[in-house]
């Protein structure tokens, strides 16, 4: 895959830097709106990218790499959040970002 960023040598910093600094700040702002549920149960989500035709594509930490129900959340609690705040976004993908060390 093209897109893969996790070969990117910016994969360990965080939020790709070609993202819309607006649009990145609306997704964070909806995110932080999210992460404290994440959090009580040992998880959170990190913004890698957003592709061109708005798909959102985050890291899953913590317990929420891990977790059962974390496609379940990713749907029915992250993706329509996100969807609210912003609405062009159009799905949200977890991807796996680990780097090597």
């Amino acid at each position: 895959m093209s897109d893969d960023v996790s070969s990117s040598p910016d994969a360990g910093n965080g939020v790709d830097p070609d993202i819309d600094p607006e649009l990145r700040s609306q997704i964070e702002e909806a995110l932080d709106t999210i992460r404290p549920y994440l959090m009580a149960d040992g998880g959170s989500v990190r913004l890698l990218n957003v592709t061109s035709d708005y798909v959102v594509e985050l890291e899953l930490l913590g317990a929420c790499g891990s977790c059962p129900m974390s496609t379940m959340t990713l749907r029915a609690g992250i993706e329509q959040a996100l969807k609210r705040s912003v609405p062009k976004i159009k799905r949200v993908e977890a991807v796996n970002a680990t780097t090597a060390a």
